[in-house]
């Protein structure tokens, strides 16, 4: 799937701090802590954690959260929120919420 792969490294080249596969979604413990800035999303999103160590969650108005593998949560359309880096690449599964 040459489309794919050339749109992971666009999305690179272009300053995402993740990659999509599917469903799946992996944020890259080498960008800066800049590149995980608050930001709100247009549709109510299911989070399931699947790896990581030392991820924070951060919803618009509350204290982070530590996420683990096997931790889900909902985050609301329109919701501030941001990522706190870790120690180990974060691999989360995003479910569109309808």
């Amino acid at each position: 799937m040459p489309v794919t792969l050339a749109l992971k490294a666009a999305d690179l080249i272009f300053g995402k701090p993740y990659i999509d596969d599917g469903d799946i979604r992996t944020f890259d413990i080498n960008k800066g802590q800049d590149e995980y800035v608050w930001h709100r999303d247009k549709e109510d999103r299911h989070i399931e954690v699947i790896e990581g160590a030392g991820w924070r969650f951060q919803p618009q108005d509350c204290l982070p959260f530590l996420l683990q593998a096997g931790l889900e949560f909902n985050i609301k359309k329109n919701e501030y929120h941001r990522l706190i880096k870790g120690e180990t690449d974060l691999k989360i599964r995003i479910t569109k919420l309808l």
